[in-house]
């Protein structure tokens, strides 16, 4: 990379693509506005360009010779630096747009297109760079639950820290398992109304015939069964925080009225004489994408464009892995003050195995699998990758033999990719099998030998020999 002089110098920026026609043309125009600026022709190239330096703006091609420029965003994103992304492509894509733009990308830019255009992003996204590091530091955000230092959730604390200073109705999306009550509860804490009701309503678990009881209330003898008067959730959550989880499973006869509730802040309880007040901040929350919702008849499109003020996206666990150790020893450490125990210790290998997983269930899916691998290791002190649960340790595996196999068709291409022996495979599969499940079978209350037999359909001497084989205590 060449570098200019250093008085020079206001910004490190990278190309990466492949057409070194365009990363020449677009340097020199950059190294005219005085940065610093460097080109990778392949996304391995530039991934290692942007592990070694510290650099503010990235240009990002989409159709690089050995990768997807979008599938390496978020990493770009993640890194310590968290630079800006100009996606560039020549074949633009509605799509690759969206993606983009929800992975972070500063802006997308389709290709062939004059060089000065293309640097009108970037001097926003500089200037926007600048801004924020002039910024006055916020007061220290009340976090909760909320565990994790990675870039992609610093951003989500930005927002919920522009969220908490104002009153306008946010909405919460991500996947199942990655903390959107947590975020909610957190925005509640730290705004204005953190002293009054925070009021959750889980929309799946609303019963039909008596969502408008539960969520505006009702006067004594306003229906059958209805003995004395009864304050609702959206009354009770005045001058606090009315949260409504999975608000997509809202039922469509309660969508219409509850636009008006949010225009006028006013609803008439059931049965009640007069309309009521209620000053309330909304929030809510979903895993489901309600644009598709809106486009199937399923959700009212006036009522998510109300919804939708402040938008919060939560990624997944598996585009933030640097929080995933924090994370862990958070919990464990919770979990040792709890039982007034000693706080396990851990091998560098069981965060490594930890980070090559997927995590569909997200940090939700995370702590049960620690809480798991807390029980299985039982007094031992140390946490091993043995203590994880059997399909995580079988996903690694497979993904290891994968890489190996790709780094040796990298090395010598004609060599034909070869599985194990299925017998081999097998062999291992049932061993594994084998230890679990005779552990699980010694681990019942009873723990006898004559019970043990009858459960497992074992006779005694094959049990006993199977448990010394594995190691296992019988008595």
């Amino acid at each position: 990379m060449k570098h200019l002089d250093k008085e020079t110098i206001m910004a490190q920026i990278l190309i990466i693509d492949d057409d070194k026609s365009i990363c020449v043309a677009m340097s020199s125009a950059i190294e005219r506005m005085g940065h610093d600026v460097g080109y990778a022709l392949t996304l391995k190239e530039g991934l290692r360009e942007v592990s070694l330096e510290p650099f503010d703006v990235v240009f990002l091609d989409v159709r690089l010779p050995d990768g997807n420029g979008l599938a390496a965003l978020p990493k770009i994103r993640g890194l310590p630096s968290s630079p800006e992304v100009i996606v560039i492509t020549g074949e633009g894509e509605p799509d690759g747009a969206e993606v983009a733009i929800k992975s972070g990308a500063w802006d997308y830019i389709e290709k062939p297109t004059m060089i000065k255009e293309m640097m009108l992003p970037l001097v926003r996204a500089l200037q926007y760079r600048e801004e924020k590091k002039k910024e006055k530091p916020r007061a220290a955000l009340k976090r909760g639950g909320i565990v994790g230092s990675s870039p992609q959730l610093q951003e989500c604390l930005d927002l919920l820290a522009e969220a908490a200073t104002s009153e306008e109705n946010v909405l919460i999306t991500g996947e199942t398992g990655t903390g959107k009550e947590l975020f909610a509860k957190a925005i509640h804490e730290n705004s204005h109304r953190s002293g009054q009701n925070l009021v959750v309503v889980d929309c799946t678990a609303l019963p039909g015939t008596l969502v408008e009881s539960i969520l505006f209330g009702h006067e004594k003898g306003a229906f059958t069964g209805a003995d004395k008067a009864y304050t609702g959730l959206i009354k009770q959550a005045s001058g606090g925080t009315l949260f409504l989880d999975e608000v997509g499973e809202l039922p469509p006869s309660l969508q219409k009225s509850f636009i008006r509730v949010l225009q006028e802040r006013r609803f008439r309880p059931l049965g009640g004489p007069q309309e009521i007040k209620s000053n309330f901040r909304l929030v809510v929350a979903t895993n489901r994408d309600l644009d598709k919702m809106v486009e199937a008849g399923q959700f009212r499109k006036d009522l998510l464009f109300r919804l939708k003020s402040l938008v919060l996206h939560l990624p997944p666990l598996k585009e933030r892995f640097g929080d995933i150790k924090e994370i862990v020893i958070n919990y464990l450490r919770k979990v040792s003050d709890e039982s007034k125990t000693d706080m396990k210790g851990f091998s560098p290998e069981f965060f490594h195995t930890l980070e090559q997983y997927d995590w569909p269930g997200n940090v939700r899916e995370l702590l049960n699998i620690i809480e798991r691998a807390v029980v299985s290791s039982r007094d031992e002190p140390t946490l091993f990758p043995k203590h994880l649960p059997m399909h995580i340790r079988v996903h690694l595996a497979r993904t290891s033999v994968m890489k190996d196999n790709e780094a040796n068709s990298e090395r010598i291409p004609d060599i034909q990719k070869q599985l194990p022996k299925l017998k081999d495979y097998r062999d291992v599969a049932v061993v594994e099998l084998e230890r679990e499940y005779l552990q699980k079978l010694m681990s019942l209350p009873e723990r006898d030998i004559k019970e043990a037999c009858r459960i497992s359909g074992l006779s005694r001497s094959r049990l006993y020999h199977l448990l010394k084989k594995h190691k296992i205590s019988g008595s």
